[in-house]
């Protein structure tokens, strides 16, 4: 039912700012720079191998500002959404109604401000009974395109690796995930020195990490950080010090064959990890 993780939604207050601290992040430039006219917001897409990362203001008078200027009232610029993809939202609606959540289908358009071409779609957004009251929404793209990603450059991020989600029930998650998105669940493992549970689900070269925390506060499951791929974690390290972000040492990862390192500065608030696979380990 689910065939990705489509993209992902910060909120920030100030998007040339927050442009200018991802490009530095990413090494990449937006291919999209656009408003949603009806919903009074303005965005900018950079564009990845297996997702696309949507930097998300408020604008101009409208239901989507006031909604954005919610979330950063609460928690300033942060990892606000996450947007499940779909090839045919008719079929989702069908589903999820049959099961007794009660959805309907919205139309969404944007208008990118360089060239005015349009890009439409169609979402389904979620009862507080599948969102576990994050931000969640689903969506199929049905009109126009966002520029495929290109760069050779070692440094730059290519891909995300996977996006990491709180929660304080990880049964309850898997019965979302896994029975109602059909999102297939790749791990269920306690990692004992964490006195962590983690699930590990796979959808279009993408893991969405949880993290079971009993102890947690809160009741909500709570977005909290990125971890981005790139072919040369040392070209990357080198191109980030350079352009004044603050980033830690390169160490090696949990998982065998990796090696990390994290970005301390120009995230918007978003815990961000650099990673790269040694595929000959």
């Amino acid at each position: 039912m689910i065939s990705s993780v489509d993209h992902l939604i910060i909120a920030v207050k100030d998007l040339n700012l927050a442009i200018n601290d991802y490009e530095k992040i990413l090494g990449i430039t937006p291919c999209w720079k656009g408003k949603h006219a009806e919903l009074g917001t303005r965005n900018a897409i950079f564009n990845l191998e297996n997702t696309y990362l949507e930097l998300l203001s408020p604008c101009d008078a409208g239901p989507g500002t006031d909604f954005v200027n919610s979330l950063l009232a609460d928690k300033g610029d942060h990892l606000a959404g996450i947007v499940l993809g779909t090839q045919n939202i008719e079929h989702v609606k069908e589903v999820l109604n049959k099961d007794g959540h009660e959805v309907e289908i919205s139309s969404g358009e944007a208008t990118n401000e360089k060239d005015e071409k349009i890009r439409r779609w169609k979402n389904i957004f979620l009862p507080k009974t599948l969102t576990r009251e994050l931000f969640v929404f689903i969506i199929e793209h049905t009109e126009g395109y966002l520029q495929k990603y290109a760069s050779q450059d070692t440094s730059n991020v290519k891909k995300l690796d996977h996006v990491v989600i709180n929660t304080q029930d990880a049964d309850e998650f898997i019965s979302i995930y896994e029975g109602v998105y059909k999102i297939r669940l790749a791990l269920d493992k306690t990692i004992e020195h964490w006195k962590r549970r983690m699930l590990f689900f796979r959808t279009n070269a993408t893991t969405i990490e949880v993290i079971e925390q009993k102890d947690k506060k809160e009741l909500a499951d709570e977005l909290w950080g990125l971890a981005w791929e790139v072919d040369s974690i040392e070209d990357a390290h080198k191109r980030l010090v350079s352009s004044g972000v603050e980033i830690t040492p390169i160490k090696e990862g949990l998982k065998k064959g990796t090696l990390v390192a994290t970005i301390k500065s120009h995230n918007c608030n978003v815990p961000t990890l650099l990673i790269e696979h040694n595929k000959d380990k």
